[in-house]
């Protein structure tokens, strides 16, 4: 990533990696006022990826077609399964209960060749999706440095501890970053990004829309 640090994200499932939390000092002055005074900054990656619409829009349609998919596999999911009560209605070793048993396993098996088939579709994609997006932001953080001579951008989670949660109380005790005065650029980020900024070959991943920090 040229001569920024941004430390890489994305681990697949369906939810986004959470990353160590930042207490921030409470002045008048935007969350960004000092970086470029300073020449360092923090991103919060995982909130842009929540909060950029060209993603979501994307992880929605998706989860759609995903949700379409699923109804297909169930009607046939349910032919197998009357198949299978047809089925006992047939002494076992007639030629009726043969010939449905042979169907049932061929139809079993199409199935599980289709499902396999579908699930593995929808991860490549998703991956993609999220490949893509994840470059995005990395590109437009890399921009965005450049234009306010800022050498270094380190990733951090904004979130605030949650003390009834230990996983959030465990993460705030190993953050690696302690504090931070204003050189937060993540709603300057999710803005350019947003707005549909094209910094030096930022990509599109999905579909627009406009968001703000926390």
């Amino acid at each position: 990533m040229r001569n920024l640090l941004l430390s890489t994200i994305v681990a697949f499932s369906l939810a986004l990696i959470a990353t160590p939390v930042v207490a921030q000092e409470s002045t008048g002055a935007g969350p960004s006022a000092n970086a470029s005074r300073y020449g360092m900054a923090v991103v919060d990656v995982s909130y842009i990826f929540k909060n950029f619409q060209q993603f979501r829009a994307a992880m929605d349609g998706m989860k759609k077609e995903m949700e379409t998919a699923e109804g297909q596999l169930k009607t046939e999911r349910d032919s197998v399964q009357a198949k299978e009560e047809q089925r006992q209605q047939f002494n076992p070793g007639s030629p009726e209960f043969k010939q449905l048993d042979e169907d049932i396993a061929r139809a079993k098996a199409d199935f599980n060749l289709k499902a396999g088939r579908i699930r593995k579709d929808f991860l490549e994609r998703e991956a993609k999706v999220y490949y893509q997006t994840y470059l995005q932001v990395s590109n437009a953080v890399q921009h965005y440095a450049q234009q306010h001579n800022i050498g270094l951008v380190i990733r951090f989670n904004g979130d605030q501890i949650d003390p009834n949660r230990r996983e959030s109380v465990l993460q705030a005790i190993n953050k690696p970053v302690v504090a931070q005065n204003n050189i937060d650029i993540t709603p300057d980020v999710l803005a350019l990004l947003n707005r549909g900024g094209t910094a030096d070959g930022v990509a599109p991943a999905a579909n627009a829309g406009g968001s703000t920090r926390r």
